[in-house]
């Protein structure tokens, strides 16, 4: 299978679905990176403030990347619907008053995956900025969250 047709699921499952199945197959451990200190961290565990901002990140730019480019009208209710239902359930409080607080200023855009993961994205910054950490080049999400690096390090 050449590496457009494993991207496009054109011959079988999305490489997100694919990475995650033979990850959670093959490892009972999650490494994770907390103060600088390399640790393993058993799955069964609760995740802490940290692995939860990661996992709800990579969860919502992976969600975006795979968002239609011409969504139903339905899909953009929904979609817009799921950021405000996700600001009022998010474990963390302070994440989640800063995340109403946000959508109030700057809405969810959602006409098109272009569109979503670029509003996902300048929010993302928003939040690296607030807590002193880098800004990521929103040019390249697809290319991050779906395609794969065009250098081929994720194959």
């Amino acid at each position: 299978m050449s590496k457009s047709e494993s991207r496009s699921g054109a011959n079988g499952p999305c490489r997100t679905c694919t990475e995650f199945k033979d990850w959670s197959k093959s490892n009972p451990f999650v490494n994770t990176k907390s103060s600088g200190v390399q640790k393993q961290h058993k799955v069964e565990c609760p995740l802490d403030k940290n692995e939860l901002g990661r996992s709800t990140w990579g969860f919502l730019h992976t969600m975006a990347a795979h968002y239609p480019d011409s969504p139903s009208q339905d899909q953009v209710h929904d979609m817009k619907n799921f950021f405000t239902h996700l600001s009022n359930f998010y474990p963390c409080e302070y994440c989640a008053k800063d995340l109403r607080d946000e959508l109030k200023f700057d809405p969810p855009q959602a006409k098109s995956q272009h569109e979503l993961t670029q509003w996902l994205c300048r929010l993302h910054n928003k939040v690296n900025v607030k807590l002193g950490k880098k800004e990521f080049d929103c040019t390249k999400v697809n290319e991050r969250w779906r395609d794969g690096w065009l250098d081929g390090s994720c194959d």
